[in-house]
């Protein structure tokens, strides 16, 4: 990104800049007759993305692991009465509640044309989740790739029967950039006495990079009608920030230019997932609604290949 586009928000090659918003990106796009899964959808820009799918005539499901997606589910419909929005459980720290949620939700035979992998946690001090993972990356990323393999097959199935492409995008971060030096420390990815939670962070975002480059080439290779693409949402305030309000609130007050308000942080979601101009394309990551370089680790077909071998154990070993 550069920094006068990021400041000024001068639009790039799409059109779009750091200062287009969700409801911008998506103006005159319907999202009629589609499923939009939405996880972490109950606050901040999970919330506003939840909102805009539904303004554009989406049925949107919020995945969400507390009490307030009732509340995110009255707020929407407050706003847009007409809206479809259901509610549904989901702790992506908890591999038990994921598959939990994807038999309920797959129970409830909708099509499933769209999924945000939004939830996420970060900067958290070191704890392993009930699986035995450390926290922010079996949040990250081991929750939201058992659920995306859990729900492919449905996705699948609407992406061939309705002729509409199907789209999956993680959200990643700039973070990514800053993780440990071998990438993901898959040796060591519990050992309290290495961790840092800034790098722990930039790990699991790096994770979320990898794992979207290598389901797009699965994907690919046989011939599926689904994109997986990654984004960076930019610097905002919300509730992801809760363990290190503090530090970001002081570092905001030196960077205050390049922070964004939530509508201009929901634009690259909204934009990677329904925006007509970029059907058919996969495996990249966006910034501002515009297309943009990663880090070498991010790039690497071996690690992503590596990282997905990994997953898969830690996920057959939590059985």
């Amino acid at each position: 990104m550069g920094i006068l586009s990021l400041i000024t928000g001068k639009p790039g090659a799409s059109g779009f800049g750091s200062g287009s918003t969700a409801e911008q990106v998506t103006e005159g796009i319907s999202a009629a007759g589609l499923t939009v899964l939405v996880t972490g959808g109950s606050s901040g820009i999970g919330l506003e993305t939840s909102r805009v799918f539904a303004l554009r005539g989406a049925h949107v499901i919020i995945a969400a692991r507390n009490t307030e997606a009732s509340e995110a589910r009255k707020r929407i419909m407050e706003i847009h009465p007409l809206a479809r929005v259901d509610v549904l459980k989901l702790d992506l720290s908890s591999l038990k509640s994921v598959r939990a949620f994807a038999d309920q939700f797959n129970s409830m035979n909708l099509p499933l044309n769209i999924l945000i992998n939004n939830a996420g946690v970060m900067f958290c001090p070191f704890q392993l989740s009930e699986d035995e993972v450390e926290m922010q990356f079996a949040t990250n990323h081991l929750g939201h790739f058992l659920l995306t393999n859990l729900l492919l097959d449905n996705m699948k199935t609407t992406a061939k029967s309705t002729g509409i492409e199907g789209r999956i995008v993680n959200l990643s971060s700039v973070a990514h950039l800053h993780t440990y030096p071998k990438g993901i420390l898959f040796d060591q990815l519990n050992d309290k006495k290495i961790y840092n939670d800034k790098m722990a962070y930039g790990q699991s975002k790096l994770a979320n990079i990898l794992h979207a480059k290598e389901l797009s080439r699965r994907l690919k290779e046989e011939g599926a009608n689904i994109t997986v693409n990654c984004v960076h949402p930019g610097l905002i305030m919300t509730n992801l920030m809760r363990h290190s309000f503090a530090l970001m609130k002081a570092i905001q007050v030196v960077t205050y230019l390049f922070w964004k308000n939530v509508p201009q942080g929901a634009a690259t979601t909204c934009y990677v997932g329904l925006n007509p101009q970029l059907k058919g394309v996969t495996g990249k990551y966006f910034a501002d609604c515009n297309e943009e370089k990663t880090s070498k680790h991010a790039k690497s077909d071996v690690l992503a290949k590596q990282l997905w071998e990994f997953s898969e154990e830690l996920i057959r070993s939590a059985k």
